[in-house]
């Protein structure tokens, strides 16, 4: 059973078309089920019909055009109940409707199964029998586990298929087709879509129109003859340590490059228009889910052999494609399946107006660095065709997380008129840099940055950024190819303090692990995130630690404004063991001539148990400061990289909210000032909050401040307390943030927050 469910779900996943998909699976399933009828029904997405879209068994004529209405018949039962319904003889029920013109009628036995993905049914897969009889529970079992596995692809099939008509029986335009995906950084670009990916990945290389087939067939042959080269290179480097037996393996590959089929195939597809990468792929990608497919253990292997083949070819072709700079010759939306900040350093920042990232969520650290750039962002798109989308007009939602493909005028000039609201907003906020941020009856909070770039200082002063509230030092670490020397340190972290001299600056101790991997530096670990990461890493590494904290004083040098964070704290006993290390270190420094003074020492909050020792921990450090990403993630138990749990993570949170006032009431009394630096310290919605919690400072990237800033200057505390205190007695995170969108509305500051036409262009 597990290897018939493995290889349908296989040939589902290969087929190059929601309906060659489809067809798999109904004649798949027909045959293994031994029914004399399979058939799939769509949701159709605007209708809600479901729609009859392949049968084996009924008559195939109306496939694509019979279809039931929302509460019709019993395949929309199916749906309506989101659970199989099983039927000895389905005429004789009340919800039974004969379908014109599919020759059902002779058909007694009934079962249905929901398609659902991500708690949304995408239709039925029904099964069924001349003869009454009910279908017995592993025939059930089975048709519910394809469905199970079946869902995602048949999602993203969807997906892609929407660019095609989805209904044969009306005329449905191509325009305005509509993605779903989360929010990573609030604005809205209107471009063109770049799709880029990583070097040598067969399966991110999206499909593009050849400009010139005949140049992209030599570039292909060329890149074929470099990858024999490499290959016979190998064998020959190689035969002294080498049997026969093994040797031979690179005459297997040899004979597969040689193998006129398969380059035919692909000279083939670059002639009927795709580009020789995206051939490349096509052709093999369909090979290797033939060899994944087959039974023989030893074919299935060559799966491997294939994949490493198409690899080589295509890094030869990489090598003379253009660079990834070099392609954008003017701001385009930047989309790729997973968007790393490598990625966008290979491009020009004049060159992005937004980006799109299939994988990630909007606390990814993409998602933080497009807000600190303030770019338009969307993350955890999973169904996005992204491969189709290269050269593609587009629009994207950072507020509401939506994208729009191949737009209507309509839909460009509806969401044109919020980007000029925008620049009206921001022309707005530029005459708020130098005046403080404080409320209209007079209560001042401090606004700080977070930062892990150079490049910020002048953006993050131009903005009214009283200080740095996180440095985030492992960003040097992450660009370098070793450990940065303890000079190298000094100089990078001396620019940050000379900057902002005489305000402080709050450097964080490296803080790598989790989602911040150095490339030097692996750590693999089943659980990351619950791992070897942050102050746990540099205690057991102090050679790393100390010669970062040396490089940090010696940078404080006759400035005087250092301030020391430590991360990812969870008892009392770090903090000791750091502090002792930090003082010996100042003393080292001290004796070698510099004009340093001791800095003050911090910690971050942000695990359950640093929430629970808050006061023990406020009696021996200077400051402290809620990192609320990532107490947010801990403390509901989420992933916030995941898109599939996305929608569970909140740092509005009934749970959070909680935690985040008990915080402060535990150190109230303690004498040491208390700060947030997550993300939502720069939502306009999360600084009220937290203002009329009790914290002192807030920090945020640059781009955020003018907007809590303005927020701020236009409320007053008793209406800040008076949004805490409604906030406060409820149990969704839903109803906390439609509560505070009422609430701001009725405040009149809505409108600093996100452009008013923005709810209009979501329709």
């Amino acid at each position: 059973m597990l290897s018939l469910l493995r290889r349908i779900t296989q040939e589902v996943a290969a087929a190059e078309s929601l309906s060659a998909a489809l067809d798999i699976i109904v004649r798949r399933v027909r045959r293994t089920m031994r029914a004399e009828v399979c058939s799939v029904y769509l949701v159709d997405p605007n209708s809600k019909e479901y729609l009859l879209m392949a049968t084996r068994g009924l008559n195939a004529e109306v496939a694509g055009s019979a279809s039931l209405k929302p509460d019709e018949g019993l395949v929309s039962l199916v749906g309506r109940r989101a659970e199989p319904v099983n039927l000895e003889d389905a005429q004789k029920h009340p919800s039974f409707h004969f379908l014109k013109g599919t020759g059902e009628e002779r058909y007694k036995s009934f079962l249905g199964v929901p398609i659902i993905h991500h708690r949304e049914v995408l239709g039925v897969l029904v099964v069924q029998h001349e003869e009454k009889r009910r279908f017995d529970e592993s025939e059930e079992a089975f048709l519910i586990t394809l469905s199970a596995q079946l869902a995602s692809i048949i999602a993203h099939a969807e997906a892609t298929g929407a660019m095609t008509v989805f209904n044969k029986s009306q005329d449905i335009t191509h325009s305005d087709l509509r993605y779903k995906g989360i929010p990573g950084s609030s604005g809205v670009a209107i471009g063109t879509g770049v799709v880029v990916y990583p070097p040598a990945d067969l399966n991110a290389i999206p499909d593009r129109v050849a400009d010139d087939p005949e140049k992209e067939i030599a570039d292909f042959r060329e890149a074929l003859e470099g990858a024999r080269k490499d290959i016979r290179q190998a064998s020959s480097r190689l035969s002294q340590h080498l049997s026969s037996d093994e040797r031979e393996l690179f005459d297997v590959y040899l004979r597969m490059l040689d193998d006129n089929m398969i380059a035919s195939e692909i000279e083939t597809k670059i002639k009927a228009g795709n580009w020789a990468q995206g051939a490349l792929r096509q052709v093999f990608l369909s090979h290797i889910a033939q060899f994944n497919m087959m039974d023989d253990p030893y074919l299935r292997e060559r799966a491997t052999d294939i994949r490493d083949l198409g690899s080589r070819i295509l890094s030869h072709l990489q090598e003379s494609a253009p660079s990834a700079a070099n392609r954008f010759s003017e701001p385009s939306i930047v989309i790729g399946e997973e968007l790393t900040a490598s990625m966008l350093g290979e491009i020009p920042l004049d060159k992005i107006k937004g980006l799109v990232s299939v994988r990630g969520s909007g606390n990814s650290h993409v998602a933080i660095l497009a807000r600190a750039m303030g770019i338009p962002t969307v993350m955890g798109a999973m169904d996005l065709p992204y491969a189709q989308l290269d050269k593609k007009s587009m629009i994207i939602d950072g507020y509401s997380g939506k994208i729009f493909t191949n737009p209507s005028e309509r839909m460009i000039e509806s969401y044109q008129q919020v980007v000029d609201e925008q620049k009206v907003l921001e022309e707005e906020f530029l005459v708020l840099k130098d005046l403080p941020c404080e409320t209209k009856d007079g209560h001042r909070m401090s606004l700080f940055v977070n930062t892990g770039l150079s490049a910020d200082i002048g953006l993050s002063l131009d903005r009214g950024a009283e200080g740095i509230g996180l440095y985030r030092t492992e960003v040097p670490f992450m660009v370098r190819e070793r450990f940065p020397t303890e000079k190298e340190q000094e100089y990078i972290y001396r620019k940050q303090l000379e900057g902002f001299a005489p305000a402080p600056v709050t450097m964080r101790t490296l803080d790598i692990g989790g989602d911040k991997a150095l490339p030097y530096f692996s750590i693999k670990e089943e659980n990351p995130f619950l791992g070897w990461r942050g102050i746990r890493v540099t205690l057991d590494h102090t050679e790393i630690f100390l010669g970062q904290i040396r490089a940090m004083i010696k940078a404080s040098s006759g400035l005087h404004n250092l301030k020391i964070m430590l991360p990812m704290i969870s008892n009392v006993a770090e903090v000791e063991e750091a502090q002792s290390l930090i003082r010996r270190s100042f003393m080292e420094v001290k004796e070698e001539g510099y004009d340093v003074q001791m800095p003050q020492i911090g910690v971050m909050i942000e695990v359950p148990a640093a929430v629970y020792q808050v006061k023990a921990l406020a009696s021996i450090v200077d400051f402290m400061s809620v990192g609320s990403n990532d107490l947010t993630q801990y403390l509901l138990a989420v992933d916030r990289n995941n898109p599939r749990v996305a929608d569970l993570y909140s740092p509005f949170h009934p749970a959070v909210l909680r935690a985040l006032l008990n915080i402060v009431i535990d150190v109230k009394h303690e004498g040491i000032s208390l700060s947030v630096c997550g993300e939502m310290a720069g939502d306009p919605m999360g600084a009220i909050l937290l203002m009329a919690m009790g914290y002192d400072t807030l920090s945020m990237s640059s781009t955020s401040l003018p907007k809590v800033k303005a927020v701020i200057r236009n409320i007053n505390v008793e209406q800040a307390n008076d949004m805490l205190e409604q906030v406060m007695t409820l149990v969704h995170a839903d109803a906390v943030t439609q509560t505070m969108t009422r609430l701001m509305r009725e405040a009149d500051i809505e409108r600093l927050v996100k452009p008013s036409k923005s709810n209009q262009s979501e329709h």
